[in-house]
């Protein structure tokens, strides 16, 4: 059950002086907003993030599976979307999280405090084992994408990003699947809730994780991979790079790492193996 009230539009027009050599003129840009939302889990903040004020609903449910603060959509009773008034005029809004029973006892028993007013993906944690938690094991079959596919998967992200078009300042997180391409996107001004954003729409519309690959704007940092790894997907694209750690990861959780894909050319960094065992021919 949703309660949906206006919030923020996701860009604003801003005037601007630009100035090109000797010419200066009057002009305008789009720039894209970014609020705080915190997300509140029966009457305790769990979260503050920045983020794009657009697919909130998808951004709790994500957030909520890949934290492993539910195992599932029906754990979610209600998810109340309420802007609030801050100083300066500005605006942050609630995401408040009513959890079905045995989850929200569990959470309570659990007591996390998460704080990311930087967008950073593990802050707050309360020990080190936190930031290496364990993560699922990937069971399925890793889906038979040809190695072209995963070459043009970001070109094919971009094609898509209409709030990237406008502002020129936002990250995206898509779904790829071998027959249809790209068939899921979200983007945010936070690389981590872009793919909280993606995996709670890919739930909502009833998407299997495993079928398909998710694709970057950014880099690939560890927690980019804990939460891939938490929704069950076997593949992980970026035309950026990897840390050592995240690569480390994803070995050990079978996930098919590619990255640096851009130019015609994609470096597969963990369970090579795993992907040719499919037809993964270049055409």
């Amino acid at each position: 059950m949703m309660m949906r009230v206006d919030v923020p539009k996701a860009d604003s027009l801003r005037a601007a002086v630009r100035v090109a050599g000797e010419d200066t003129r009057t002009a305008s840009r789009l720039l894209a907003e970014e609020v705080p939302v915190a997300l509140v889990f029966d009457g305790s903040t769990q979260a503050v993030m920045m983020a794009s004020p657009i697919d909130l609903e998808d951004f709790a449910l994500g957030f909520a599976l890949t934290e492993a603060i539910i195992a599932g959509s029906d754990e979610i009773e209600q998810i109340d979307i309420l802007p609030q008034t801050l100083g300066d005029d500005e605006t942050g809004i609630e995401l408040r999280i009513r959890l079905a029973s045995p989850a929200g006892e569990a959470l309570a028993r659990r007591r996390r405090s998460m704080a990311g007013p930087l967008g950073c993906g593990l802050c707050g944690l309360e020990s080190l084992e936190e930031a290496l938690r364990d993560v699922p094991l990937r069971r399925s079959p890793v889906p038979a994408f040809t190695m072209r596919s995963l070459m043009e998967a970001p070109d094919r992200l971009r094609d898509g990003q209409s709030l990237h078009d406008r502002t020129r300042a936002v990250h995206a997180a898509g779904f790829l699947t071998p027959r249809d391409g790209m068939v899921l996107l979200r983007e945010d001004v936070g690389r981590h809730n872009a793919l909280d954003k993606l995996i709670g729409a890919l739930r909502q519309r009833g998407l299997d994780a495993a079928e398909g690959a998710v694709v970057l704007t950014s880099r690939i940092s560890v927690d980019m991979v804990q939460k891939s790894a938490m929704a069950g997907c076997p593949v992980l694209v970026s035309p950026s790079a990897p840390t050592a750690l995240a690569v480390r990861l994803a070995e050990r959780a079978g996930i098919v790492l590619a990255a640096y894909a851009q130019g015609g050319s994609i470096d597969i960094l963990s369970n090579r193996d795993q992907l040719m065992e499919g037809p993964c021919d270049v055409a």
